[in-house]
């Protein structure tokens, strides 16, 4: 592995609604990739600074990839108003056209909870995008909320979920069911105890990336 640098960059980005919050934490100069992690729901506490979101970004970062968060529209300091998934997803394309203009590399994408099902929606179709990575992908979010995920039937390029084995809002059966419906190369981790946002288990969920990242991108 390659231990990246530790300076972070705090800065807005030229979102469709407005500038857009976003921290990256730089990368070694030989970086081979830049990923970005979008965070979980912000209707119900989710920002940038959410943990799980913060444990992905250094799995990703121990590689030496510069990794950029981000605050969606209407949360933080970002501008704009929260528009149930549907401007989120352009938030998310303007974060990877960043990415690519700023690193000229090859990216990752990795999504936390409302930050996987809106943030893969964009990334599987970007041909810039190498691997894709949803953790704790709400298949069964509940309430009134719900996701359309057809789009993932035609998402060949590596996938990897992580969930946990209590995630009320991703049950086993079902994500299991909708992961073997997809197309390889995919890989889902299933981390035994733990509920949505891997409490107690946030280790075990970074561990699982990290081994993923390994054995697909290095």
């Amino acid at each position: 592995m390659n231990p990246a640098a530790s300076a972070i960059r705090s800065l807005f980005l030229d979102g469709p609604a407005g500038g857009l919050e976003a921290l990256l934490n730089s990368g070694a100069e030989n970086a081979t990739h830049a990923a970005l992690v979008s965070h979980p729901h912000p209707m119900f506490g989710g920002t940038m600074h959410n943990k799980v979101v913060f444990h992905a970004m250094k799995a990703l970062n121990r590689f030496g990839f510069p990794v950029l968060r981000f605050n969606f529209r209407g949360t933080g300091l970002s501008h704009g108003e929260h528009d149930h998934g549907r401007g989120e997803t352009d938030d998310v394309k303007a974060a990877l056209d960043w990415l690519d203009r700023e690193f000229h590399l090859p990216l990752i994408f990795a999504g936390f909870s409302f930050g996987a099902a809106v943030g893969l929606g964009a990334a599987c179709p970007d041909d810039r995008v190498a691997t894709v990575i949803g953790i704790g992908l709400p298949v069964a979010p509940g309430d009134e909320r719900s996701y359309e995920l057809d789009f993932l039937q035609s998402c060949s390029k590596p996938k990897l979920f992580v969930s946990g084995s209590r995630d009320q809002f991703g049950p086993r059966a079902q994500l299991e069911e909708l992961v073997n419906a997809l197309p390889e190369p995919k890989k889902l981790v299933i981390i035994e105890s733990a509920d949505h946002f891997f409490e107690g288990r946030l280790r075990e969920m970074r561990e699982a990336v990290e081994a993923w990242i390994q054995d697909t991108i290095r």
